[in-house]
């Protein structure tokens, strides 16, 4: 959730964010109004709490008629605190929910626009001229990485095996990611993939994305993450951090799971976009002062990773009508694909401010040691995804696969050929 402070205090920059997203300003209204609603009510039931307490008083020093009198006095107050009670608790469920319906402010600097008018920020590596290019599934069958047949019998559409060096390419990329995430303060978690509803709720996926998230309804009411970004952001939960010493820095590796609802049609060959991956995401817990560097930092750990890869691609700064709820701003790194002639995203870094944190109720200590809201980052080190890139990029003419020096070392070969 967004402060609530600065919503009372500045509507318009608030309405002007709401516009920016492409979503409906008249929610600060609503929330406005709710708010006032909520602080309306807490001022009557206190007000007859007080009197009922003062009566409560007056009722042990009466005798007889009076007594009497006070104490139906006290019937009559009693029904009415039970009422303004009832009130205050209805206005403050209204106002939570107007409040949860509001996206984080977009970030002044986030270009203006929808989907495609991001900016370019910088180009990376060179293109190479492959003649007649193989896309990554065919090589992937070639060379006996990937059966999406065999997927699509035991799972559906848009379910895959990798196997053989396709598995070993995989964990070798992750286990690389791990690596170079543990060597720059990341602390290495495998977290749960199965989360509760109020830590999907708290992280922002339950929006307008949520016919994309897996739910178990029936006995368990769990949720399968698309990214452990959400059991990261859970892991600390209702409690007071210590970041006294600096931001905490966590690198988690699971599986992940998307519906990938409203798209069909897209990317339905090979493994662009699919139901199952791994992942390996960076998150970090830090003051809200210091968010604009870490989302630097994440930046910079993404490229570092892309570079052990050796793919050309760009980096975009991606504008506030195509951010997700949770993000004030975001940037992708996209790799070049040869057989698709553009660049599709391989990573993505969103800045989060206290969005996330407000939410969960993950709070720090200040200089002055009064609790105060934290600030939350993500970033992709690296996922199955990937692969797309590495082999279409690094194809050779006699239809091998040449690795990258340092993703070999991870794999345990130099080059993947059929098997």
């Amino acid at each position: 959730m967004i402060d609530l402070k600065i919503v009372r205090d500045d509507p318009d920059l608030v309405r002007a964010s709401q516009r920016a997203r492409g979503e409906d300003p008249g929610l600060v209204d609503a929330l406005l109004e709710a708010d006032a609603e909520r602080r309306s009510a807490i001022v009557e039931a206190d007000t007859l709490r007080s009197e009922q307490k003062a009566l409560g008083k007056q009722v042990g020093k009466a005798q007889g008629a009076e007594k009497q009198a006070l104490l139906a006095k006290g019937k009559e107050l009693a029904e009415k605190v039970k009422a303004a009670v009832a009130r205050q608790a209805e206005a403050e469920a209204a106002t939570t929910r107007a409040h949860r319906a509001i996206s984080n402010i977009v970030a002044p600097q986030a270009p203006a626009g929808g989907e495609d008018d991001y900016v370019v920020l910088e180009h990376v590596g060179e293109i190479r001229e492959i003649e007649n290019p193989k896309d990554h599934l065919e090589l992937g069958e070639s060379l006996g990485l990937l059966d999406m047949e065999r997927g699509a019998k035991v799972s559906g559409s848009r379910f895959y095996f990798l196997t053989g060096q396709g598995a070993f390419l995989q964990l070798g990329l992750l286990n690389m990611a791990a690596q170079k995430a543990a060597a720059n303060g990341f602390q290495l978690m495998i977290p749960p993939v199965l989360v509760r509803p109020e830590v999907m709720e708290g992280t922002g996926f339950l929006g307008a994305h949520a016919d994309e998230v897996y739910h178990l309804d029936k006995d368990d009411d769990l949720y399968l993450v698309g990214t452990s970004e959400v059991p990261l952001a859970g892991y600390h939960m209702d409690e007071i951090l210590d970041l006294s010493d600096g931001p905490k820095r966590y690198a988690g590796w699971s599986t992940c799971f998307r519906r990938e609802a409203g798209s069909y049609g897209k990317d339905t060959r090979g493994i662009i976009r699919v139901h199952q991956f791994d992942k390996v995401e960076g998150f970090v817990y830090c003051k809200p002062e210091d968010a604009e560097a870490e989302h630097q930092r994440l930046l910079n750990w993404e490229k570092e990773m892309l570079a052990a890869i050796d793919v050309p691609y760009r980096v975009i700064d991606v504008a506030g009508g195509d951010l997700g709820s949770s993000a004030a701003r975001k940037y992708d790194c996209e790799a070049w694909l040869p057989t698709q002639n553009t660049y599709r995203e391989l990573t993505s870094t969103s800045n989060c401010t206290t969005f996330q944190a407000r939410r969960l109720s993950i709070r720090y200590r200040d200089s002055n040691g009064k609790p105060q809201v934290a600030a939350t980052l993500n970033g992709t080190l690296a996922t199955t995804r990937w692969l797309v890139a590495i082999l279409e990029n690094h194809q050779q003419p006699d239809g091998s696969v040449k690795l990258p020096p340092e993703l070999a070392k991870f794999v345990g070969t130099d080059v993947l050929t059929p098997q």
